[in-house]
C-alpha cells in the first residue's frame, strides 16, 4: 500500500513547489479535455435537435425530389447544382399520382416551395408559398387547422385562389381579428382566406407559421408558371415492406420517365430510415475528424508534462540517488515519477470536464436565446474518453522523464549533489 500512498504524497508536494510552472504545463491537457468534451456534447445535441426535427414529419413516409441525372442523390453535386438554381423539370404530378396507386402506399401529397411578396391592405411581406395538393392536412400530422378549413381538391383541380395562412402570417397582418373570408394579395392576385393553422414552430431554418398554404395547381399556374414538382411524400403502410416499396416507387417513376440505366434517375426516393441512418455515419465521421483535431492540445499538454517531469528527475537527481543507496529499486523510481505524471493530467482532466460542462450549459442557455431548444448532453463515455485521453497522455510522456529517473546510477546521483 505504500507504493501508492507514497507516490500520491511526492506528487502533491511536487505541485505544490512548483505551483505556477505545472499548471502552464496543464493548460494545454485542460483545453484539451475541454474541447474532447464540448465536441462530443455539442454534435450529441446538433445530431439530437436535427433528428428530432426531421422525425416530426414521421418514421413512415418516403419522399420523391427532383435530382440531376448522371451524379449521386446525396452527393454534393446534386445539392449545389440544385441550390445553386439547376432545374429538373420532369417530376409531375402525374408521376405522383401512379406512385399513389402502389398497394402499400397510404396518404401523400405532393409540393412546390416559392417565395411571394403577399399584402394585406398597406402592408407588405415576403413569405413562403407552400403550393401543395390537399392531401397535407392527412399525410403530415403537424399540419393542424385552428380556423376553417383545409382546400379540396375540387379547388386545386378548378385552380381556385384560396389560402390557409400559418399562424405567424395571421398575426402579422390580421393580430386579434378574424381573417377568414377576407382576401390577401398574392403576386397582385386576390386570394381568399378559408382557413388559418395552429402554430407549428420551426423545423431547421424553415419557419412553418411563416407559411401560406396555397393548392398546388393554383400555385403552379398562376403564381410561379411551372407544371413541375418539387417534391412529394407518401406515407407507408407496412413498414416491413419498406424496401420493397421503394423499390415500387422507384420502377414507377422510371417507367413514366423511359428511364433504363438508373444513372439517368431525374429523381430521389428516400426514406426517413435512410436520411437518419445517412446522419448517424456523417456525425460518427465529423465527431472522429473533430476528436483527431483537439487531440492536438493534448499532444501539446503532453510535451509540457514531459518538459516539468525532465525537470523535476534533474532537481530531485539527489533524491534518486538516496533511494537506490538505501535499496529502492529501478521499478520503484520508475513508477513513482511515472505515477506523478499520470496524477497531474489526471488533475488537467478533472479541470477541463468541468470547464466543457460550464460552456456546454452556457451553450444551451445561448442556443435558447435565440430560440433554438438544443440540449448538450454530457455522457458518462464522454467523461470516460476525457479522462482516458488525459490519462493516456500522462502515460505516454511521462514515461521517458520516469524512466531516465529510474535508470540513474546511485553512485552519479549522489555525486550530483
Amino acid at each position: 500500500m505504500k507504493h501508492f500512498i507514497i507516490p500520491i504524497k511526492l506528487a502533491f508536494r511536487s505541485l505544490g513547489n512548483n505551483l505556477g510552472r505545472t499548471m502552464l504545463s496543464l493548460l494545454g491537457v485542460v483545453i484539451g479535455v475541454a474541447s474532447v468534451i464540448l465536441v462530443l456534447s455539442f454534435g450529441l445535441g446538433v445530431k439530437s435537435f436535427l433528428v428530432d426535427q426531421i422525425s416530426s414529419f414521421g418514421s413512415d413516409i418516403i419522399e420523391v425530389e427532383v435530382k440531376i441525372p448522371k451524379v449521386k442523390k446525396t452527393s454534393s453535386q446534386n445539392a449545389g447544382g440544385l441550390s445553386g438554381g439547376t432545374q429538373v423539370t420532369t417530376f409531375k404530378l402525374e408521376d405522383a399520382e401512379k406512385v399513389a396507386k402502389i398497394e402499400n402506399i397510404g396518404d401523400w401529397y405532393a409540393s412546390i416551395m416559392s417565395q411571394q411578396i403577399v399584402s394585406f391592405g398597406n402592408e407588405n411581406k415576403q413569405t413562403f408559398i407552400m403550393g401543395t395538393t390537399s392531401g397535407v392536412i392527412k399525410t403530415d400530422k403537424k399540419v393542424e387547422i385552428d380556423q376553417g378549413i383545409m382546400f379540396s381538391d375540387d379547388d386545386d383541380k378548378s385552380l381556385r385562389q384560396v389560402a390557409v395562412l400559418g399562424s405567424e402570417i395571421k398575426n402579422d397582418f390580421f393580430g386579434e381579428e378574424k381573417a377568414l373570408g377576407k382576401n390577401i394579395k398574392i403576386k397582385g392576385q386576390n386570394y381568399k382566406i378559408i382557413g388559418v393553422l395552429k402554430e407549428r414552430g420551426a423545423t431547421g431554418f424553415f419557419n412553418f407559421d411563416n407559411t401560406i398554404y396555397v393548392p398546388l395547381q393554383t400555385t403552379q399556374k398562376k403564381l410561379a408558371g411551372i407544371d413541375y414538382l418539387q417534391f412529394a411524400i407518401f406515407k407507408v403502410k407496412d413498414m416491413k415492406k419498406l424496401d420493397a416499396t421503394i423499390l415500387d416507387v422507384t420502377d414507377a417513376i422510371r417507367d413514366r420517365h423511359n428511364i433504363v440505366n438508373p444513372d439517368d434517375d431525374d429523381f430521389a426516393v428516400n426514406s426517413i430510415v435512410e436520411v437518419l441512418d445517412i446522419l448517424d455515419k456523417v456525425f460518427f465521421s465529423v465527431n472522429l475528424l473533430l476528436l483527431a483535431l483537439v487531440s492536438i492540445s493534448l499532444v501539446v499538454g503532453g510535451v509540457g508534462i514531459m518538459n516539468v517531469m525532465y525537470v523535476t528527475v534533474t532537481e530531485r537527481t539527489f533524491e534518486i540517488g538516496l533511494k537506490k543507496s538505501v535499496g529502492a529499486k529501478n521499478w520503484h523510481i520508475l513508477f513513482q515519477f511515472l505515477f506523478e505524471a499520470i496524477f497531474l493530467t489526471f488533475l488537467g482532466g478533472i479541470g477541463g470536464i468541468f470547464i466543457g460542462m460550464g460552456i456546454s450549459k452556457a451553450g444551451e442557455i445561448l442556443a435558447s436565446h435565440f430560440g433554438f431548444f438544443l440540449d448538450f448532453p454530457i455522457t458518462w463515455w464522454s467523461l470516460a474518453i476525457g479522462l482516458g485521453f488525459s490519462s493516456f497522455t500522462g502515460i505516454a510522456f511521462g514515461y521517458f522523464p520516469a524512466r531516465k529517473a529510474s535508470q540513474l546510477s546511485p553512485m552519479e546521483a549522489l555525486h550530483k549533489e
